[in-house]
C-alpha cells in the first residue's frame, strides 16, 4: 500500500560497503529494501502477502525473511491466512516511533506506534465546539507532550507526527480550504503552525483519507487494492484507495461526498448548496431531528442506545440516513468499482442497523453487478481509525527518514 510518499532514499547507509550494481549482493540488498518498504507501508504481513506486494517469488521472500530474522530486523510468528498455516512477518522495534494525531470537531486523539505497528501509548481529550485553530493545535501539542511523557519516549525518537482534520486540504499550500467541518481552520497552514508546536516533522491529511489508510494498514483489508472508506460523523467524507494508493486528485480535494446533492429541494448546506448528503445523513442532522421531540438534547450515544432498544423514530432516522449514504456511495462505486466499502465514524456501534440501509441504497443506485460484488462492512477500528491512519502516514515516510 502506498500513500504517494516521497521517493525512498537510495543512498547506502553510512558505514555500509557499496555493492557493485548487478551483483548478487546488490540484488539481495535491493530485495531486502523492497521488503522493508512493504512492511513499513503495509504493516505486518504474511510471506505470501509480501510476495504479492513486492512481486518477488515466494522462495526469495522466504530466504530474505530468514536473513532479516537472523539479523533481528524482523520478528516472525505462525498465523493462519485463508484457512492455511502461514508465517506473519513484523518489523522489529528499533526504538523509533511515529505519532498519529486526529483533531476533530470535539476531540483530539494521539497515538504512538512503533515501526512494527504496535501501539505504545494513546490518549484523547475533548474540545469545545467551535474551537479555534490555535486552541485545537495548542491542545494537540499539550496532549502530544503528555503521551510522550507517559510512554517514556524522548522527542528525538519520534520520526514525525501524522495529523488529520475533518476538512479538505490544498496539498499545494498545506492550507485548510473552505468546506471544512471546522470553519475556524480555513486558511490555516498546518504545515508551519503545528510543526512549530510539536517540534517534529508533520505529515497531514484529511481525516477520511487517513481512515482509508488505516483500513489497509491496521485493519483487515491489507490486500485490498480498491477501497472506499466513508466516515459518517458531524460531516461526511470518503477516502479513496485506488490501485493500492490513496487518491488525491489534482489539488488534494477528493471524496467530498458529504456535498453530493441528494435532494434538489432539500435544506441549504453550510457549503452553500442545497440538499447535500450532510443535510440528510450526518450525525448532526440525526441529532437535530431526534431532539425535536425529546425532553433533552439527544447525543450520538443516545442514538446508538435508542436504536439498540428498538425506538421507532431513531430506527427511521438511521434508516433514512443509511439509504442516503448508500445512494451517494453508489455514484463513486459506479466510477471506481471498489472491492470493499468500509463505513467508519461515530456510528460504528450500530453495526447492521446502519449497514443494511447503506447496502440497500447501494444496490438500488449502483450498476447491478457492482452492487452485488461490492462488500459493505463496518470499520473494525472504531474511533481510532483516523489517528492510526495518521501514524501510518509517518510510517509510510519512514524509509526516507531512517
Amino acid at each position: 500500500m502506498s500513500a504517494q510518499s516521497p521517493t525512498m532514499m537510495t543512498e547506502p547507509t553510512p558505514g555500509r560497503r557499496r555493492s557493485k550494481p548487478g551483483s548478487q549482493t546488490a540484488l539481495r540488498a535491493r530485495n531486502q529494501q523492497r521488503l522493508l518498504e512493504a512492511l513499513l507501508t503495509g504493516g505486518p504481513q504474511t510471506q505470501a502477502e509480501l510476495s504479492r506486494t513486492t512481486g518477488l517469488s515466494n522462495a526469495t521472500v522466504s530466504n530474505i525473511v530468514r536473513e532479516m530474522s537472523q539479523a533481528q530486523l524482523v520478528n516472525t510468528e505462525p498465523t493462519t491466512s485463508s484457512g492455511r498455516r502461514a508465517l506473519s512477518v513484523r518489523l522489529n522495534d528499533t526504538g523509533a516511533v511515529a505519532a498519529g494525531i486526529d483533531i476533530g470537531r470535539r476531540h483530539v486523539r494521539v497515538v504512538l506506534a512503533t515501526l512494527g505497528y504496535q501501539i505504545l501509548e494513546e490518549a484523547s481529550i475533548s474540545l469545545p465546539l467551535g474551537h479555534t485553530a490555535d486552541e485545537g493545535m495548542d491542545a494537540a501539542g499539550e496532549l502530544f507532550n503528555r503521551v510522550l511523557a507517559d510512554a517514556g519516549v524522548e522527542r528525538h525518537r519520534v520520526l514525525g507526527a501524522g495529523v488529520g482534520i475533518p476538512g479538505p486540504i490544498d496539498r499545494r499550500t498545506g492550507t485548510v480550504v473552505r468546506g471544512a467541518i471546522l470553519p475556524e481552520w480555513v486558511g490555516v497552514n498546518m504545515r508551519e503552525d503545528l510543526a512549530a508546536r510539536l517540534r517534529v516533522p508533520v505529515f497531514f491529511d484529511n481525516d477520511a483519507n487517513l481512515g482509508a489508510l488505516a483500513q489497509v494498514t491496521w485493519g483487515p483489508h491489507g490486500g485490498c487494492e480498491n477501497l472506499i472508506f466513508v466516515k459518517v460523523a458531524s460531516g461526511i467524507g470518503a477516502g479513496l484507495v485506488i490501485n493500492g494508493s490513496l487518491f488525491y486528485g489534482h489539488v488534494g480535494v477528493t471524496g467530498e461526498i458529504g456535498h453530493a446533492t441528494i435532494s434538489d429541494h432539500g435544506l441549504v448546506c453550510r457549503c452553500g448548496n442545497r440538499g447535500c448528503l450532510e443535510t440528510v445523513a450526518s450525525t448532526s442532522t440525526m441529532i437535530d431531528l431526534l431532539s425535536r421531540t425529546a425532553a433533552e438534547p439527544v447525543s450520538t450515544a443516545d442514538i446508538m442506545r435508542q436504536a439498540a432498544a428498538g425506538d421507532p423514530a431513531t430506527l427511521r432516522v438511521v434508516d433514512d440516513a443509511g439509504m442516503a449514504v448508500g445512494r451517494a456511495v453508489a455514484g463513486i462505486a459506479n466510477t471506481l468499482n471498489p472491492e470493499v466499502i468500509v463505513v467508519g465514524g461515530s456510528l460504528t456501534g450500530l453495526g447492521d442497523t446502519f449497514l443494511d440501509p447503506i447496502r440497500r441504497g447501494l444496490l438500488r443506485h449502483a450498476v447491478p453487478l457492482i452492487g452485488e460484488t461490492t462488500t459493505v462492512t463496518m470499520s473494525s477500528l472504531g474511533d481510532r481509525a483516523e489517528a492510526l491512519g495518521a501514524a501510518s502516514l509517518v510510517l509510510a515516510q519512514a524509509g526516507a527518514v531512517l
